[in-house]
């Protein structure tokens, strides 16, 4: 199975199957995505075609309103139910940040501020993950920071160890030309004045993981005790993303 998507104009889909979870199981193929802006389905290029072969049912869109009004959405289709989740609650522009500030204490920072504030829309968004009504791909404009997230917070919840955390949130590292290139593109006259900008280095996910761990406890900590999920609702993401772990050779009764 292929992890990368390749589309014309969506730089960033992933597919979240195949990683290891607890006890063993693994990630389903197909059923859980990351992405991009869904709104660039619109350019055309057979990208509309190839996203609707995926069979996706669900779509989360994690931008603000003001984004999505900005950008455009995905089209509408009736194979798919879309739901916009906002889960960021205070702006910042990191195409307007200066050279010095440094990128893992800047992000995580943001981060954890989105895990205080979006807890209504980040609980929503697990339950739509977990109900389990076919494939789901969740997105916001660059599939990286807010995607990146609750891609985290899926995966820890899923038993998936803290450092495939970080190896799948730096993956976003392969699109930052193409992220940045699409920037330019779209915002011509505005000056790209952070180095950082599209980028995604595990250092800011090792970050934002202690930081919940300082805060939490750990991150299914803070899912408990924050967004209030409870075992019922981690059992649902387990039956819905969770291949069972093989039987091992010669066991038996």
């Amino acid at each position: 199975m292929e992890r990368h998507i390749a589309f014309q104009r969506l730089h960033n889909f992933r597919d979240l199957g195949g990683y290891t979870a607890a006890g063993g199981a693994a990630v389903r193929w197909g059923r859980l995505y990351r992405a991009d802006s869904l709104g660039k389905l619109r350019d055309g290029g057979g990208d509309w075609e190839r996203f609707l072969a995926l069979g996706v049912r669900t779509v989360v869109d994690l931008r603000y309103p003001w984004e999505i009004g900005w950008r455009g959405r995905v089209p509408e289709h009736p194979s798919f139910a879309y739901h916009n989740l906002s889960v960021e609650h205070r702006p910042y522009d990191q195409a307007r940040l200066g050279p010095e500030v440094e990128i893992g204490p800047y992000l995580a920072e943001r981060y954890l501020e989105v895990a205080e504030d979006g807890v209504a829309e980040l609980r929503r968004a697990l339950e739509l993950i977990a109900a389990g009504d076919g494939p789901l791909v969740f997105h916001c404009a660059s599939g990286k920071d807010r995607t990146g997230l609750l891609a985290a917070l899926v995966l820890g919840l899923l038993g998936v160890d803290e450092e495939t955390v970080v190896a799948d949130y730096a993956l976003t590292e392969l699109a930052t030309a193409r992220l940045v290139a699409d920037w330019l593109a779209g915002d011509p006259g505005r000056e790209l004045t952070w180095p950082h900008f599209g980028r995604a280095p595990g250092e800011v996910m090792r970050r934002f993981l202690d930081g919940l761990a300082d805060r939490y406890g750990s991150l299914p900590g803070y899912a408990t005790d924050r967004l209030g999920v409870d075992e019922a609702l981690v059992g649902a993401l387990r039956r819905n993303l969770l291949e069972p772990a093989p039987a091992m050779e010669g066991a038996g009764g």
